[in-house]
């Protein structure tokens, strides 16, 4: 009983034992648990106010949501040609604003389908999207897909710089949870499309539309409105007019993406990718010439202005097609092996209106505009205003001029070639481009005048007034050459060339319109006969003969010193134009004159851009006069008739053929030199 009672006693201490020692493990777990739920809530005390400090810390210098509205941008301004199609722009182009309500549904639809499927599900960050795009690029073993919703974009768009950073991400997430909290999911999309780029500096769905088809947004088909959602991952990829056939695959990529999201009947699809969209044309890059000068002017014609501009120019696009064609296709063949690199061609209305502006031979390699900015020395193109000064003196195209050696306080000019025609008309004198002949007539009116006549016919350069001026050594820029040569083209009215017809504000509002124009008449109407009556001559059988374009024309020749320039300006009744050929670091050509290749792309220039039209007489009707004149105007440059009419004369023959020679001291106040 004893042991019996021992046991009993054993076991119910070992029972008492074993309980106590369960409970005691029991209050060592709960021990741990409660260190755990301690530790773990003093952790997540800590990381909630670690979390708070870095919202806190990135939300410090976040934009005010309430000031949405100020958010401003870069006005723009848009180039018109005169045919209505559209140049370029400058600054950030903005169509006008549009609710989503107002669109095509498919438009927004489209949108969503590639950027935002789940746009009207989430609170402005998309978890579900952003896991998905993890896993993708998880696999991929690449960031190939993106997890922003448009409401993140548009926060990114708005307020944001595109850096890579944390501190852009998460303020971007800050910013869109708090955009979904003051606006509607309507008008966080409508902000969206008014304010997303689409390439070639358009911003928003309507200026987009109006760029790519020339319609609003509200009037885009199913296919237009794809593929305007196709250019939101990489604009300058997917831009129709850069590769219309990587657009279009874009484009049914958009279009599967909406059947798969239910956003669009599989069959309206197909139907879509059947009737594509042929985009309107849009001229080519080189006109930026032309258009950078066309900006250069805007704020003077209307002052600063804050809104979007739209600019009509003068600018018609096939003779800017024509100009640009000829001057590469001489440049890329004869230019290289003549030694020439560079040139210029202009082409305006005898009333001054800029039809084309080609300042180089590429502007994607040089923005220099050879026609505007750059000063060189015009040569005997420079002439013109010679015989104009000697005209206005009462000089005829039939006098006569003595060509001859002279020296001018020890400058002794030499004509081409070395040659002296001795006496000779003035028409003569002029259409073979004769540097003594020029140079005494220059000396009688007097290089003051000469400089006088330059001015008001259109000249601002400086012009050093010297015996030299004769030769054109005072450097001209090609357009205001060309303009002064428009005045003889005007009937003697002065020209100021012009590229601007009207400018108009936000809303079509007209700021500016052209309305006459010019100095009025600069040059009498018996003067004008006269020069037309000379510059015809050049062409007809001069200098200048490899210009002759097959109808009435008029023109002038010109060369610098070692051939480093050469040109050829003249006009016929219904256009001006001058064309220059040099290189840019003044080198010499390979003997190039204004009567070689300036005349010839001159020509082919003028004939393209004229094929079609009905010749009109010049001014004065100089080509008849000029034709009519005697036998010894006539013939080819130096070794033309002028020298074998004059051994005719001295034979006896040909003299009833001669006007009534007019002795030219008479009509000057100065002797010959």
């Amino acid at each position: 009983m004893t042991k019996h009672r021992g046991r009993d006693t054993a076991g119910r201490n070992g029972g008492r034992n074993g309980g106590r020692a369960g409970q005691g493990y029991k209050r060592a777990g709960q021990g741990w648990f409660l260190r755990l739920l301690i530790w773990g809530g003093s952790l997540a005390i800590w990381g909630a106010i670690a979390v708070a400090g870095l919202v806190a810390w990135y939300a410090y210098d976040l934009p005010r949501i309430d000031e949405i509205a100020s958010v401003t941008r870069q006005p723009s301004i848009t180039l018109m040609a005169a045919d209505g199609t559209l140049l370029t722009t400058f600054g950030d182009v903005y169509g006008e604003t549009v609710n989503v309500r107002d669109l095509p549904p498919y438009l927004p639809r489209a949108v969503m389908a590639v950027e935002d499927r789940r746009f009207y599900d989430h609170f402005g960050i998309d978890l579900l999207g952003l896991a998905r795009a993890m896993a993708v690029n998880v696999r991929a073993g690449r960031v190939v897909q993106g997890g922003s919703t448009i409401t993140q974009q548009l926060a990114k768009n708005l307020f944001l710089t595109p850096d890579r950073t944390v501190k852009r991400k998460v303020q971007e997430m800050l910013l869109a949870f708090w955009l979904e909290q003051k606006f509607s999911k309507d008008q966080i999309l409508s902000l969206y499309l008014n304010r997303v780029y689409f390439g070639v500096g358009t911003y928003g769905i309507d200026a987009a539309a109006w760029h790519y088809f020339g319609k609003p947004a509200t009037q885009v088909n199913l296919y237009e409105a794809a593929q305007l959602a196709a250019l939101l991952k990489a604009p300058s990829r997917y831009n129709p007019v850069r590769d219309r056939d990587l657009a279009d695959e874009r484009t049914a990529l958009v279009l599967r993406a909406m059947v798969d999201a239910d956003f669009l009947p599989a069959a309206d699809a197909e139907q879509a990718l059947a009737r594509k969209t042929t985009m309107r044309a849009i001229s080519g890059s080189q006109s930026r010439y032309f258009s950078d000068w066309i900006t250069a002017q805007v704020a003077g014609y209307v002052g600063r202005v804050d809104g979007d501009l739209t600019v009509v120019t003068t600018l018609n696009p096939y003779q800017q097609r024509v100009a640009e064609e000829e001057l590469a296709a001489l440049l890329d063949t004869d230019g290289v092996k003549r030694k020439v690199g560079q040139g210029g061609v202009v082409i305006l209305d005898p009333d001054g209106a800029v039809r084309a502006m080609v300042g180089g031979r590429d502007y994607g390699t040089s923005q220099f505009n050879r026609v505007t900015q750059a000063l060189r020395q015009p040569g005997s193109a420079f002439k013109p205003f010679v015989y104009l000064a000697a005209m206005e003196e009462g000089l005829t195209p039939d006098d006569r001029v003595v060509d001859a050696p002279v020296e001018i306080e020890g400058w002794t000019p030499k004509n081409y070639a070395e040659r002296f025609y001795g006496e000779v008309t003035v028409r003569e004198a002029f259409a073979r481009s004769l540097n003594a002949a020029t140079i005494r007539l220059s000396q009688r009116v007097g290089p003051d005048k000469v400089a006088s006549a330059a001015r008001r016919l259109g000249i601002t350069s400086d012009i050093e007034v010297a015996p030299s001026i004769a030769l054109g050594t005072s450097e001209v820029t090609l357009l205001e050459l060309t303009g002064a040569y428009a005045v003889f083209a005007n009937h003697g009215s002065g020209v100021w060339p012009y590229g601007i017809v009207e400018i108009r504000g936000p809303g079509g509002e007209v700021l500016f319109r052209r309305s006459g124009g010019g100095p009025g008449r600069v040059v009498q109407p018996r003067v004008v006969e006269s020069m037309t009556n000379l510059m015809t001559a050049v062409v007809a059988w001069g200098s200048g003969k490899g210009a002759n374009p097959k109808r009435p024309a008029a023109g002038k020749t010109g060369t610098s010193q070692d051939y480093r320039d050469a040109w050829f300006v003249g006009y016929t009744g219904e256009l001006v134009a001058g064309v220059w050929l040099g290189n840019d670091d003044g080198s010499p050509t390979s003997g190039v004159t204004g009567g070689s290749l300036p005349a010839v792309l001159w020509r082919r220039v003028v004939e393209r851009a004229l094929e079609g039209a009905s010749p009109r007489p010049l001014p004065g009707g100089g080509e008849v006069i000029a034709d009519a004149g005697s036998s010894r105007d006539r013939g080819g440059g130096d070794d033309g008739g002028g020298f074998i009419a004059r051994i005719l004369k001295s034979l006896g023959q040909g003299a009833s053929r001669e006007p009534a020679p007019r002795d030219p001291s008479t009509l000057f106040k100065r002797q010959d030199p």
